[in-house]
């Protein structure tokens, strides 16, 4: 099958470590998580994707593809390796980063718990592009989910450890559910 890059505008800019990510069959892929990346722009996402954080394999965490807010589209690891990019379902899934500032840059602190960047019309339009590209090159793609709905975990706040955060929060309360839901052609998991 042709990969998603010949079907939308999408600009390969691989990571350093992806051939030492895990390769896996398309065919194993049935689950797309949508991540904001809860920093300020694509290129400061593009340092932290590059860090190396998993020491046994010299890699780090990074969606598969990245979707700035005027719409552009960046691959940083291709859809037949396994991305780090949400715990427990990395094998099965692809994930899909939305510049976006979440909770930048005190992501635990309890003041600073709200989401409220909305997500520019050019940035979901490129979104639902790419998703129908995804969707026609990987076969066994039927589901859809929020980082939010698959990392429920709590963890201590950075301004008072006494108080629980959630450790991930995105794509967040903006994310336009209703308008991609219909559009994407793929069941939101439960």
């Amino acid at each position: 099958m042709p990969p998603p890059s010949e079907h939308v505008a999408i600009r390969v800019h691989h990571l350093p470590y992806v051939e030492r990510l895990e390769s896996r069959s398309i065919g194993a892929i049935d689950l797309v998580v949508i991540h904001c990346t809860e920093l300020p722009d694509l290129a400061t996402a593009r340092s932290y994707g590059e860090r190396v954080l998993h020491s046994g394999s010299g890699t780090g965490n990074s969606g598969h593809w990245y979707v700035d807010r005027d719409g552009t589209i960046v691959e940083y690891v291709a859809p037949d390796r396994i991305a780090h990019h949400v715990r427990g379902h990395n094998a099965r899934s692809v994930g899909i980063e939305l510049v976006n500032t979440g909770r930048y840059p005190h992501w635990l602190d309890t003041r600073h718990q709200a989401m409220d960047e909305p997500y520019p019309d050019a940035q979901i339009e490129a979104l639902l592009a790419l998703l129908a590209s995804v969707r026609a090159s990987l076969p066994a793609l039927r589901s859809i989910a929020g980082h939010e709905d698959l990392d429920t975990g709590r963890v201590p706040a950075s301004d008072d450890p006494a108080v629980q955060v959630p450790r991930k929060r995105d794509p967040g309360p903006l994310f336009p559910w209703a308008r991609v839901l219909p559009a994407c052609g793929l069941q939101r998991l439960p």
